[in-house]
């Protein structure tokens, strides 16, 4: 196990992989000093206020943070070992008035509503989104000498996000290792698995999803109409789990 950096949303897919990479760190504080040394600076989430339309999902991250440092404090106290966890916000919300064009950061286009595969979803799309924010976490990763960068794209996100695909991730790893000079790995776990495939996962890992937030309206409750509602709706019933989430309907 290697000190990383997580990109975190605050959304369903980065929570599970950030949760499953501080459970396996912590799991691997037990083999052996050598392992704790290595993971001595624990993981580092970070989170990119760019300007979002729901930026309800940054408050999402926060509670997701305060989540596990209370696992862990928790741990602790009982002489057990936890990984420790650091959140970095990047605040850049200037960034939503120059990446126009997207329901996400433009209030002027409604969100579209309807299932994922529907025409319409590409009116979410952020022009350059993954890049940017992949950018300034691995210049995070970089600069705390992090071996890897993990980031929760998953391939329910390959039809309608270009930023998400597996040439996007190869040509980003090659642009990483060549614009930093380091070997800062980029780990895409979820790349070949279905949003049903994660929410299972995050099940059997006890990932606090109930605290995750997907909502690209941005309100109190989950809209339940527009296309990520739609599709975590889908994915808790594909995998058979019990969803936490309240739907406005």
């Amino acid at each position: 196990m290697s000190y990383a950096v997580v990109v975190l949303s605050g959304g369903l897919d980065s929570t599970v992989a950030l949760w499953s990479e501080l459970l396996t760190a912590t799991i691997d504080l037990r083999l052996g000093p050598t392992i704790e040394e290595r993971c001595a600076r624990g993981v580092t989430a970070v989170t990119v206020d760019y300007g979002q339309r729901h930026r309800r999902e940054i408050s999402a991250a926060r509670a997701v943070v305060e989540c596990w440092q209370a696992e862990a404090a928790h741990r602790m106290s009982e002489g057990r070992r936890a990984i420790t966890l650091d959140h970095v916000i990047v605040e850049a919300p200037s960034l939503g008035h120059v990446l126009s064009g997207s329901a996400l950061t433009d209030q002027t286009i409604a969100v579209p509503h309807g299932h994922y595969t529907a025409p319409t979803m590409v009116d979410t799309i952020v022009p350059n989104r993954n890049m940017i924010i992949s950018s300034i976490a691995a210049g995070i990763a970089v600069a705390r000498k992090a071996e890897r960068l993990v980031l929760g794209v998953h391939a329910g996100d390959h039809p309608i996000y270009p930023d998400c695909r597996p040439e996007f991730v190869q040509s980003l790893q090659h642009c990483i290792q060549v614009g930093t000079g380091t070997r800062l790995h980029v780990d895409a776990p979820f790349l070949t698995m279905t949003k049903d495939q994660i929410v299972r996962m995050g099940a059997d890992m006890a990932t606090p999803m109930n605290l995750t937030w997907s909502c690209y309206q941005g309100g109190n409750k989950h809209c339940g109409k527009c296309g990520t509602c739609v599709e975590r709706r889908e994915a808790f019933s594909l995998a058979n789990v019990s969803d936490p989430t309240e739907y406005e309907e």
